[in-house]
């Protein structure tokens, strides 16, 4: 039994999401709503849910800022939003998750597939929202902090401190310029969506490297980077990889 709080303040916006929660998601058996910060903070106090959908964009007061104000973060965040490509790409910096607008149900149902995948272990909400609210506070997105969760806790690093990614299956290891190794257990496509602005190869289906990192570009297909390690390239990424490095 999950019970889920839904804050925007279109109250029409709002009674759709409800309606498609009631239809598609039988694992959500209680839904608030609240058009008003003020609603808000009140059924957080009274409902408690484990789940709120937050519009980002409201006149009162943003999604960014109620969330400043919320002392104890106990439940898990769906931001919604129309389309604003810096707050979304904010938002997956910090793993947190986002629906948009105009929402579908199977989009819906997989936000919740992944509240369910990660509910069984703890998930540090509190920190990635610190990473989220500091993000938006940066003037570049070069500034962001990359939120990677692993079994051992989230941890947070810029992009440009990344040598390379590494897939596992569901898995992806990261390889840092300090020596530092992380295994998330998000997948390395999710990252390549991330990463690839920042100067990112995807050189084979396992390896996506930092292109500053590279340090050689061998004829039978491969790369050598700054610290010695031998990677493959791909034939059918060979030409890609060779261009771009030409660059």
């Amino acid at each position: 039994m999950i019970k889920a709080l839904i804050i925007d303040d279109e109250a029409a916006a709002a009674n759709v999401l409800q309606l498609m929660i009631e239809r598609h998601i039988p694992e959500i058996t209680q839904v608030r709503l609240a058009t008003k910060i003020s609603e808000a903070h009140a059924l957080l106090q009274q409902f408690k849910p484990q789940i709120v959908f937050l519009d980002i964009m409201m006149p009162e007061k943003n999604g960014f800022e109620f969330l400043n104000e919320v002392k104890d973060i106990l439940f898990e965040i769906i931001f919604t939003t129309a389309y604003d490509e810096f707050a979304i790409r904010a938002i997956r910096f910090s793993a947190l998750d986002y629906l948009l607008k105009p929402l579908n149900a199977e989009e819906l149902r997989a936000a919740v597939n992944r509240y369910l995948d990660v509910s069984h272990h703890k998930r540090e909400t509190d920190a990635l929202l610190k990473n989220l609210l500091q993000n938006l506070g940066k003037k570049e997105e070069d500034e962001f902090k990359l939120a990677v969760p692993t079994t051992a806790g989230a941890v947070f690093f810029s992009p440009a401190h990344i040598i390379r990614l590494e897939g596992e299956g569901n898995y992806t290891r990261f390889f840092l310029q300090d020596g530092r190794k992380h295994v998330s257990s998000k997948t390395m496509k999710e990252y390549e969506e991330i990463l690839l602005q920042y100067n990112f190869l995807r050189i084979h289906k396992s390896h996506l490297v930092n292109k500053n990192s590279i340090e050689q570009f061998k004829n039978e297909g491969a790369v050598v980077l700054k610290d010695n390690t031998l990677l493959p390239v791909s034939r059918q990424r060979k030409q890609q990889v060779v261009a771009a490095l030409k660059k």
